[in-house]
């Protein structure tokens, strides 16, 4: 069984003013869990449950599943709106602790066995 995964990363809450606020941002993996998901906490409390291959489509193009949408935010930053019945919360993340993580995430869950070795085969001969 492969340890937790977890990474500390810094967002930003993006406001209707012109400032943006850091806010700590905790990602963690298990990967015994049995779907993919990243639960992203943040320093109020707030935990979401969000699917790895969101994010990852994230960093590439825009992705939306249930109350989470993301998008990329030029080349450095992804963009992560979360819908509550409280609101909507905006935060932009930096590509660089968040890839580095997804990595970390699918090298504890690639497979440890290798891969049987294919069939032999066997010349066959024919005459004319």
């Amino acid at each position: 069984m492969s340890p937790v995964i977890e990474e500390h990363a810094r967002a930003r809450l993006i406001t209707d003013g012109p400032l943006t606020r850091p806010v700590p941002v905790d990602l963690r993996f298990d990967p015994a869990d049995a779907s993919p998901t990243v639960h992203v906490s943040f320093a109020s409390g707030t935990d979401w449950a969000v699917g790895r291959d969101l994010l990852e489509s994230g960093l590439r193009f825009p992705a939306e599943r249930g109350n989470v949408r993301v998008w990329p935010c030029g080349r450095a930053q992804l963009i992560v709106e979360l819908h509550s019945a409280d609101g909507v919360e905006v935060f932009q993340i930096d590509n660089a602790p968040l890839i580095r993580f997804l990595h970390r995430t699918y090298e504890a869950t690639e497979p440890t066995e290798p891969a049987p070795a294919p069939a032999a085969t066997t010349a066959s001969t024919s005459t004319p």
